[in-house]
């Protein structure tokens, strides 16, 4: 990969401030989608009591949304290439409105399921849009501070989803939750027509079939390829070994699930440092003068430390720790990934960024396959976690190198 020049590190900074407040609606946005994963997990015994089926069939609401944001974002992305950030943003912002609207008013599990796949959908298309319109609007200097404090809001949003919609269950029931993500979102509408500009495509339509090689675009990129090829691992590695981390925890030190959802907060807490951490230490490297993915070895070695401390380390204090550090690193990882999908390809951010959540998707589902396969989920979580994180990070060398 070719390396990035820049100024000084003593002069850039200061002389391309960022401006927070020129990202509000977007940052929402970014906060209001985290809030969406995991706001129905707490709520999934009382939608299931409510509209009259188990909670496993409830489960498949959350499920929609999961598969049709993995399929739907590269195509997405694609629009937002072709016609512009604003309207792709807006007429996702719009959908999301709605389909959480009509998940308030649900009164069976079809009308749940679908509006979930449909916001799945809006977020598929907002979100990709909201990734290219920061790498591209941001000063040179401070936009991985920019992408990393959107990654931070996103991990906060996520953290503050469960408690939230267990406090809007219980105070006015489970549509309330629905019906404050659908207001929430609406009030973000103003701040994006004010604050995104309208734009044009910036990916020429070329003929017939244009628009499949174009959201494969990405995997013909020599350096996008390896970024992909490395972001599947690090995920398989990262979220394929947490889906099993509350059962490890148990294993070993026989918490409680109120324990458990403190841990949660330690999940939370060290995404968002590391998403901070991350953009602050990669524009600091990009001003040095050095490659544009500084840190993603340090995130995978990193994760493989973590997953260990939290897997094996004596007692819970270093247990906790390591889950800590663990989400640190995922923090960090994320946020340059986004910075590099923001950057190799300028004509193709949206759909980069776009196939950075579905190799995401596709990574966790083979990680957690991977560690399910062991008899005991700890040992599956030490192996398939350690293991890959430490082949994310050679892979993360090799692309450094390139």
């Amino acid at each position: 990969m070719t390396s990035v020049s820049a100024s000084p590190p003593s002069a850039e900074p200061a002389a391309q401030p960022f401006d927070r407040l020129r990202y509000a609606g977007v940052f929402l946005l970014l906060f209001l989608f985290g809030a969406e994963t995991f706001l129905v997990s707490p709520l999934l015994p009382t939608i299931a009591d409510s509209i009259r089926v188990s909670e496993a069939a409830a489960a498949s609401s959350v499920t929609a949304y999961v598969l049709v944001y993995a399929v739907a974002a590269p195509f997405l992305g694609l629009l937002s290439d072709r016609f512009g950030r604003r309207r792709t943003l807006v007429a996702g912002t719009l959908l999301f409105v709605l389909s959480n609207a009509a998940a308030a008013l649900s009164t069976g599990l079809t009308p749940l399921v679908l509006s979930r796949a449909v916001a799945g959908l809006a977020a598929a298309a907002a979100g990709p849009a909201i990734w290219a319109h920061i790498a591209e609007t941001a000063p040179d200097a401070v936009r991985g501070r920019a992408l990393g404090l959107g990654m931070a809001l996103f991990s906060a949003g996520q953290v503050v989803g469960v408690p939230l919609g267990g406090f809007l269950a219980g105070l006015a029931g489970w549509r309330s939750a629905f019906w404050a993500l659908a207001v929430g979102t609406a009030a973000a509408v103003p701040l994006l027509l004010k604050q995104v500009p309208a734009g044009g495509s910036a990916a020429p339509a070329d003929g017939r079939g244009s628009a499949v090689r174009a959201v494969l675009a990405g995997w013909a990129d020599p350096a996008l390829r390896r970024a992909l090829l490395v972001n599947t691992v690090f995920h398989a590695a990262n979220l394929g070994a947490y889906t099993f981390l509350g059962a490890v925890l148990v294993q070993r030190f026989d918490l409680s699930v109120e324990a458990l959802g403190l841990v949660g907060v330690l999940v939370g807490a060290g995404s968002v440092v590391g998403s901070l951490l991350g953009g602050r230490l990669g524009d600091r490297a990009r001003a040095a003068g050095r490659d544009g993915v500084p840190l993603l070895p340090l995130w995978g070695l990193l994760l493989a430390a973590g997953i260990g401390l939290a897997v094996g380390g004596p007692g819970i204090v270093l247990a906790l720790l390591g889950v800590t550090v663990w989400f640190l690193a995922s923090g960090g990882f994320v946020t340059d990934q986004q910075t590099l999908a923001g950057t190799v390809a300028p004509e193709l951010r949206a759909t980069s960024s776009a196939w950075l959540t579905s190799t995401m998707y596709a990574g966790t589902g083979v990680g957690a396959w991977a560690v399910g396969a062991f008899a005991d989920v700890a040992v599956g979580t030490a192996v398939v976690g350690i293991g890959l994180a430490l082949v994310a990070a050679v892979g993360a060398r090799v692309l450094r190198a390139r």
